[in-house]
């Protein structure tokens, strides 16, 4: 059910991604804002209940439907609302367009407009940037967004699907990972503000539900890229920065196409990436998929033959 699951939800996503700024993704901010308004007082135990609230109970709500669904209508029923669910929580369409018009204003040397659509991805100032460094900050942002948005769900639909939870995994990780995001924005007008206790809460259990599919992507950029040099960059950052997830993620990738993405890339001599690098990112992630999805197909397979 894993694989088709995510087979279908994937070429779903492909011909129809879901736009910016669509009716889920504000239903979602708006729950999320709820949650906070409700539950945040500053006190510890209130932030785990905000946390449980906000990525928990949607996650036992999704296996709830799918039990549901399974008992009373059939496997197709709930291999239907799993495809729906993955097709709401995992895709390249969510950040790729952005990924798409950088890299095509780029080739048509308007840096400004590169330099715009960055800021307006990633919500920061890049007014200033040089043109190698757009480069690095694209590759940064589009390796860690499909990471979450791709790798990170992969790993916890499988793991949890294979228990029998269904779609709880993709949308606990996607939750967590949506309210990781928003605590960590600059404060602005329009932001959402946490209490410290709040904002260390979800830090703290984001980087523990991030820890194993964070290695496992790094894992897959290794065997599909240059395997040596990307084990090499993650042991070297490892002993620098232990526990850092996303560096992790942007180490190996960075060793996969002898690029540098870190402080610490640029300070052992690697090359600056280029425009020409933004290709072979977008291979490395595409390899990686097919990866992953033959390893999954293979484990379905052996779940059916056993």
């Amino acid at each position: 059910m894993s694989f088709f699951s995510i087979l279908f939800a994937l070429l779903i996503e492909q011909a129809r991604p879901l736009k910016a700024g669509n009716f889920l993704h504000i239903q979602v901010r708006n729950f999320l804002s709820w949650a906070v308004r409700q539950f945040d007082t500053g006190q510890t135990q209130h932030a785990a209940l905000t946390w449980s609230v906000v990525v928990l109970l949607p996650a036992l709500a999704s296996a709830l439907v799918h039990w549901a669904l399974v008992l009373w209508v059939g496997w197709i029923a709930a291999v239907v609302w799993n495809v729906v669910l993955l097709y709401l929580t995992l895709g390249f369409r969510q950040f790729s367009h952005y990924f798409t018009d950088i890299r095509d204003a780029l080739d048509a040397g308007d840096e400004d407009a590169a330099r715009a659509l960055l800021a307006r991805w990633m919500h920061v100032d890049a007014s200033d940037l040089p043109r190698s460094e757009i480069v690095r900050q694209v590759i940064v942002h589009s390796v860690i967004s499909a990471h979450r948005c791709v790798f990170g769900v992969f790993a916890w639909y499988s793991l949890l699907s294979g228990l029998g939870l269904g779609p709880a995994g993709a949308v606990a990780y996607r939750m967590g990972a949506y309210f990781s995001a928003l605590a960590q924005r600059p404060p602005s007008p329009k932001s959402l503000l946490l209490s410290p206790a709040l904002g260390e809460y979800v830090a703290r259990w984001w980087h523990w539900m991030d820890w194993v599919p964070s290695r496992l992507t790094a894992l897959g950029f290794a065997f599909v890229g240059s395997f040596e040099d990307a084990i090499d960059r993650w042991r070297s950052l490892e002993a620098v920065r232990p526990g850092d997830n996303d560096g992790i993620v942007l180490a190996a990738t960075a060793g996969a196409v002898h690029i540098a993405l870190t402080e610490l890339d640029l300070q052992n001599g690697a090359p600056a990436p280029r425009t020409g690098h933004l290709r072979a990112v977008v291979g490395l992630v595409w390899r990686t998929v097919v990866m992953w999805m033959v390893v999954l197909a293979l484990l379905s397979l052996a779940r059916l033959l056993g």
